[in-house]
C-alpha cells in the first residue's frame, strides 16, 4: 500500500488508524506479500489520490481462508460471554478512534463528517447490542411424546462468514454483520468495496489490535480487497457457509445464484426505491425535514434514501413549493466542512448515471422543477458534485421504477384514500424502506397492516432513512429478504440443532412405532 499526502487532517487520521505505507496489500496482518493488482483510492471530495492498495490474488485468498479456518477452531470453543468481552473491547476502541475513522469515512466516501461520525456510532451501538446478546443466544425446550425423554434446540456457529459490503456505508454494514457473527462464534472474511479500501484497512487494524492484545488468532477477522472477481472467490467457495452481501439487485442475484448452487446460505440487502406518503393530515414541517434529508443525505446514496414522494392532490402544490424552497437553502461542498449539507457522489461514473436519469425522466414526460446539474469551479474540482434534483413524474416511468443512486426526488400525485397511495408505493420491485406522514391514526394503522406497506421497514412520521440497530434491517421482494443488525438477526449466523435425550433404560420410538428384536 502506498499513501499520498492529503489535506483536511486526513493524514493525521490515517496515522491514528494505523494506516501506513506497506507492501501487504491484503492487510490481514499476515507476513506475506500480495501479488494482486493495484487499487487506487481517490477521494470524491477533491479528487486527490489517498492511497494505493494491492488487491487479493487467488493465492492470497487461499492463505486467508486457511488462516480463518484455523482461527475458527479456537474461537468457536470460547464461551459466548467471553466472546462478548472481546467485542466490548472492540467497541471501546471504536469510541477512542471515532473522530479519525469518521473523518476517513467522510473523505474516502464523500458523506458529511457528521454522517461519518454517525456511521462509526452505529458500529459502537452494534457492539453494545452484541455484548448483551452474548448472554442471550437462547434455544428452546419442548416436551417429548416419549416418556423419559427431553428435547431442546440449540444454536452453533456456522464457521466462516463472508461479507461483501458497498461503498455507501463503508464501515457500519461490516460491523452489523461482524459483531453478531463474532458473538455467535463465527470468524469473518470481509471484502469491502474497491471504492473505499482504506476504510476496510482501518477497521481491520482496529480489530487486529484487540484480538492480538487478548492472545487470539488474527484469522477471526480477515480482509480481502478487490473487485467482483475477488468476491466471486468467496461466493463460489463451499468453505464459506454464509455470504452476506450488500449492493445492487443485479449483484445480489449473481451472489444468490452462486451461493445457492452450492447450497450455501446468503443474506442479501439490496436496492431500495423508497417512498414517503404524504396525506392531507400530515405535519408539513416534519414532512419537509424528513423528505429533504431522506433525498439528499449522503448525496442520495443510501439504500434507504427517499426516491419518491407520494403526495395527496389536495396538498400537492403546497408540499411541492415547500420542498423546492428547502432545496434552495442547501449548501453543497466539502463534506468535512460541517456547514455543508451535501457532499459529492462517489465517482464520475455515479455522476454519469445521475445525468442519464435526469435525461430519461424528461424523455418519459417528466418535469424537472429543480433541474439539478453538475457543479463546477472552485471547490468542485473532483467533478463529483451535483445539485439535488426534483422531478414531477409518474410511478410507471421506467426511470422511476429503477433505483438511481443519486439525489433525485420524484414527486408523485395520488387521489382518494390512503389505500391508493399505498398501492403506488408498493408498485415497484424493491421493498426496503417506506414511510407515511400523517396525524390520522386510521391511515397510520392501515399503512402498517398486512394490507399496507410491503417493505421490510415501515415508518410513521419519520423519513425512510436513519434506521436504529435495535431492529432487524432489510427488505422484501428484490431487496433480497435478508435481515441484519438487531432483533433476532443473529440466527442467520448460526446453525440450529434439535437434541433428544433418553434418560431411561427403554428405547421407545416416536409416533408409537413398534420395532422389537
Amino acid at each position: 500500500m502506498t499513501l499520498v499526502a492529503v489535506d483536511f487532517g486526513i493524514d493525521q487520521a490515517l496515522e491514528k488508524l494505523g494506516i501506513k505505507e506497506t507492501n501487504n496489500g491484503t492487510s490481514t496482518g499476515s507476513d506475506y506479500f500480495s501479488s494482486g493488482e493495484i487499487i487506487d483510492s481517490y477521494s470524491p471530495v477533491d479528487g486527490a489520490l489517498i492511497g494505493k492498495v494491492k488487491s487479493t490474488s487467488l493465492n492470497d485468498y487461499e492463505k486467508v481462508i486457511e488462516t480463518a479456518t484455523e482461527a475458527f477452531q479456537i474461537w468457536r470453543k470460547k464461551p459466548a460471554p467471553q466472546r462478548g468481552e472481546i467485542i466490548r473491547q472492540f467497541g471501546d476502541k471504536l469510541r477512542e478512534l471515532k473522530e479519525p475513522l469518521g473523518k476517513l469515512v467522510s473523505y474516502e466516501m464523500g458523506k458529511s463528517y457528521q454522517e461519518g461520525l454517525g456511521e462509526v456510532q452505529e458500529m459502537i451501538d452494534i457492539c453494545d447490542f452484541a455484548v448483551g446478546l452474548s448472554r442471550q443466544l437462547h434455544g428452546l425446550t419442548m416436551h417429548s411424546e416419549r416418556p423419559g425423554h427431553r428435547m431442546y434446540e440449540q444454536y452453533h456457529p456456522l464457521g466462516i462468514v463472508g461479507i461483501i459490503s458497498a461503498f455507501n456505508f463503508p464501515v457500519a454494514v461490516w460491523a452489523w454483520n461482524t459483531a453478531l457473527a463474532w458473538i455467535c462464534g463465527d470468524v469473518c472474511v470481509w471484502k469491502p468495496s474497491e471504492k473505499t479500501p482504506l476504510c476496510g484497512i482501518a477497521c481491520q487494524n482496529i480489530a487486529a489490535e484487540v484480538f492480538k492484545a487478548n492472545g487470539l488468532p488474527e484469522g477471526i477477522s480477515c480482509l480481502i480487497n478487490g473487485d467482483y472477481k475477488v468476491g466471486e472467490m468467496m461466493t463460489n467457495d463451499k468453505r464459506v457457509p454464509l455470504v452476506s452481501a450488500t449492493g445492487s439487485i443485479r449483484m445480489g442475484k449473481i451472489v444468490a445464484q452462486a451461493v445457492a448452487a452450492r447450497l450455501g446460505k446468503s443474506l442479501l440487502e439490496l436496492g431500495g426505491n423508497n417512498a414517503i406518503i404524504v396525506t392531507p393530515d400530515a405535519d408539513l414541517k416534519m414532512t419537509v425535514i424528513g423528505a429533504v434529508f431522506g433525498a439528499v443525505g449522503t448525496a442520495g446514496q443510501r439504500c434507504t434514501s427517499t426516491r419518491r414522494l407520494i403526495i395527496h392532490e389536495s396538498i400537492y402544490n403546497k408540499v411541492k413549493e415547500s420542498i423546492v424552497t428547502a432545496y434552495e437553502q442547501l449548501r453543497i461542498g466539502n463534506p468535512l466542512d460541517e456547514n455543508n449539507h451535501v457532499g459529492p457522489l462517489i465517482d464520475k461514473d455515479a455522476v454519469a448515471m445521475y445525468k442519464d436519469a435526469l435525461e430519461k425522466v424528461v424523455d418519459e414526460g417528466g418535469n424537472l422543477i429543480v433541474k439539478g446539474g453538475v457543479l463546477e469551479g472552485e471547490g468542485y474540482e473532483s467533478g463529483c458534485y451535483v445539485y439535488p434534483a426534483i422531478a414531477e413524474a409518474d410511478n410507471d416511468f421506467k426511470i422511476v421504477q429503477h433505483e438511481t443512486f443519486a439525489p433525485i426526488l420524484y414527486l408523485l400525485k395520488y387521489s382518494g384514500d390512503v389505500e391508493n397511495a399505498i398501492k403506488i408505493q408498493n408498485d415497484v420491485v424493491q421493498g426496503l424502506s417506506s414511510a407515511i406522514m400523517t396525524n390520522n391514526l386510521r391511515e397510520a394503522e392501515i399503512f402498517l397492516s398486512a394490507a399496507g406497506s410491503d417493505c421490510g421497514i415501515a415508518n410513521v412520521n419519520i423519513g425512510t432513512s436513519g434506521a436504529e440497530i435495535g431492529g432487524a434491517f432489510g427488505g422484501e421482494k428484490e431487496t433480497g429478504g435478508g435481515r441484519e443488525s438487531g432483533s433476532d438477526a443473529w440466527k442467520i449466523y448460526m446453525r440450529r440443532q434439535t437434541n433428544t435425550i433418553n434418560y431411561t433404560t427403554e428405547l421407545p420410538l416416536a409416533q408409537g412405532i413398534k420395532f422389537d428384536l
